[in-house]
């Protein structure tokens, strides 16, 4: 068993409400899928949109989705998939709301997932400094320029990763400086 398997295993994807109105159970096979860990043993991209994610609100299964994603990134796992799981953990910090069903609970989905994408820091530094793909480094860097507090940190590594980065994290148009202003607080 694989980290991604092992941790869509400790999710209760049953007791989650997906964003189409079902149980999140099918989510647990998608994201399989995703990762080519399904029976055909084929990685398949699959769109969670309108599941775990929409323009506007996240819906209860994102903060697990974002474990998996952050798993994934840990697992040995084709290029393509590590795109695929990148693409999703940034949709995830990039939430600005929280369905109206998962609100009435209370979570703040939006913060859950970037408090649990900052568990993974290094994940992320390592995927910028890696140089493996100029896509990957730059969706990585624009993640943490949403969860990482340390700016002077992710400054230097601008610095450092400039030549592979794209453009517009080199010149810091893809900042989001949620975290900086909350710490100024």
């Amino acid at each position: 068993m694989g980290l991604i398997e092992m941790e869509i295993a400790g999710q209760d994807w049953k007791g989650m409400l997906c964003g189409c109105g079902s149980s999140a159970e099918h989510l647990a096979l998608d994201l399989l899928r995703l990762a080519g860990r399904a029976p055909m043993q084929e990685p398949s991209h699959v769109s969670l949109e309108e599941h775990v994610w929409s323009a506007v609100v996240l819906w209860e299964p994102a903060p697990a989705v974002t474990s998996v994603a952050l798993a994934a990134l840990a697992d040995e796992v084709a290029p393509t998939v590590r795109d695929w799981f990148l693409d999703l953990l940034q949709r995830m910090v990039a939430g600005e709301g929280t369905d109206w069903e998962s609100a009435r609970g209370g979570p703040d989905l939006p913060e859950l997932c970037r408090d649990l994408a900052a568990q993974g820091l290094w994940l992320l530094y390592e995927e910028v400094m890696s140089n493996r793909s100029l896509e990957a480094a730059g969706t990585a860097f624009e993640i943490l320029t949403v969860v990482e507090p340390d700016r002077a940190r992710l400054q230097r590594v601008r610095e450092i990763a400039a030549e592979w980065l794209p453009v517009c994290c080199r010149t810091g148009l893809c900042d989001d400086d949620r975290r900086g202003r909350v710490l100024d607080r």
